[in-house]
């Protein structure tokens, strides 16, 4: 599959840059993944438009900014075993497989989780593990996690999540009514509790619990 023009990819990370994406290794790994590949059908033309996007199962991709300004607020390291919940395209796991050491990412549409397999195969990203099930309660299995990602809207910061995030750990999710502009939040944990970061205004599709009847 080709991947964009020169200049097409240059003009997608200006415009990653214009609206406060500046982390080099963020950048870095969002001119590698090629988000056309996540968008299939009627938008597949529009992909390196700073836009969200429709896919399958009534879900969307996020707009490159939005991913690029998420991740960036993770602070993720090389050696950091990230939790992302909301597979989606599988898009932003494929960016966060270019940072951390082991990205585990998990969705209640199967359909969806076998479509990102796929092209997390078809990219060789060994480092990705793409799971169904209810996100809301993580992946207990797995935990803890250095990193956690939730790329839907929860009136809280699951209490589940929390638990499966180390003592030093961050935690990015939008947060509020599932029907009005919502707020991403950063959440730090330490010994001494959890610390709240407002970051910027977000529109999110809410965190549901259980698995896709689609699925």
């Amino acid at each position: 599959m080709t991947g964009p023009a020169a200049e097409t990819k240059m003009q997608f990370l200006y415009a990653l840059r214009s609206k406060g994406v500046t982390d080099k290794r963020v950048l870095q790994a969002m001119e590698e993944i090629d988000r056309g590949p996540f968008i299939r059908g009627l938008f597949a033309e529009r992909a390196y438009e700073d836009m969200p996007l429709p896919i399958n199962c009534g879900q969307t991709i996020s707009q490159p900014s939005i991913v690029g300004l998420m991740t960036q607020a993770l602070q993720i390291s090389p050696r950091d075993k990230v939790l992302e919940v909301g597979t989606g395209s599988g898009y932003q796991a494929a960016i966060l497989s270019k940072l951390a050491r082991r990205v585990y990412t998990i969705d209640r549409h199967r359909r969806l989780v076998q479509e990102a397999r796929e092209i997390f195969e078809s990219l060789d990203l060994t480092n990705v593990t793409a799971v169904t099930g209810d996100g809301s309660f993580g992946l207990p299995e797995q935990a803890p996690f250095d990193r956690i990602l939730v790329t839907a809207a929860a009136e809280d910061p699951p209490g589940p999540l929390l638990a499966q995030l180390k003592i030093g750990g961050i935690m990015v999710v939008p947060v509020g009514q599932s029907d009005a502009v919502q707020t991403l939040i950063r959440v730090r944990k330490s010994e001494d509790g959890l610390e709240y970061d407002e970051l910027r205004p977000v529109r999110f599709v809410p965190l549901l619990e259980g698995l896709s009847r689609e699925s």
